[in-house]
């Protein structure tokens, strides 16, 4: 049991680092952080693929805390 959990964590990061290296950079030093930010509020809405990666990237960061918390709790 325990091994499957360690694996599905391997699987879960594996994913959740692939979605964060390819989304797409949102600020180009001081002024875009500040600009992005209230793009993201106010203006531009993601849409399609980049609103699809932004979902599947927050699922497995709930799925690997999740997965963390059972993890833990199995070897302790």
């Amino acid at each position: 049991m325990v091994t499957f959990v360690k694996l599905l964590q391997l699987i879960i990061s594996l994913g959740l680092i692939a979605g964060v290296l390819l989304q797409s950079g949102r600020s180009a030093g001081l002024s875009g952080a500040i600009s992005g930010g209230a793009e993201s509020m106010f203006g531009k809405k993601a849409r399609g693929a980049e609103r699809l990666l932004e979902r599947v990237t927050s699922i497995l960061a709930l799925a690997f805390i999740a997965n963390a918390i059972v993890l833990t709790v199995l070897l302790s």
